[in-house]
């Protein structure tokens, strides 16, 4: 499965990344906003974004909305990964696209579980 990890974290990005891996995921692109990840998507082709929600640029809200007014992109699957935790900014989230919205600090067993969810491996 490709998966695109959109933050503007390197560190979040690593972490992410390696969770990934321990799970069987090697194919992982990232990008550091919204913007760098909307201009990997045509060519990356990812099955499922990570997206955090606070980024420079573009942030994760108006890369999911940018998306989801795309056809192309109405298969791939998309995560919020965020601190941000208030009911309303989750509501606004699914409400613009996301699939699935899991809060910071995450676990591995939480992205095992939302996978799940999502109905992936």
């Amino acid at each position: 499965m490709r998966i695109l990890i959109v933050d503007d974290s390197r560190s979040m990005r690593l972490i992410l990344k390696r969770m990934l891996a321990e799970m069987g995921h090697s194919d992982v692109a990232e990008a550091e906003d919204g913007s760098v990840a909307l201009s990997q998507m045509a060519s990356f082709k990812p099955e499922l974004a990570l997206v955090d929600w606070n980024m420079p640029v573009m942030n994760g809200l108006e890369f999911v909305s940018a998306i989801r007014e795309s056809r192309e992109y109405d298969k791939v699957k998309v995560m919020m990964v965020t601190s941000e935790s208030s009911p309303r900014l989750v509501y606004e989230a699914l409400k613009a696209g996301a699939d699935e919205y899991a809060m910071k600090p995450i676990t591995r067993d939480v992205i095992e579980e939302k996978f799940m969810l999502l109905g992936l491996s």
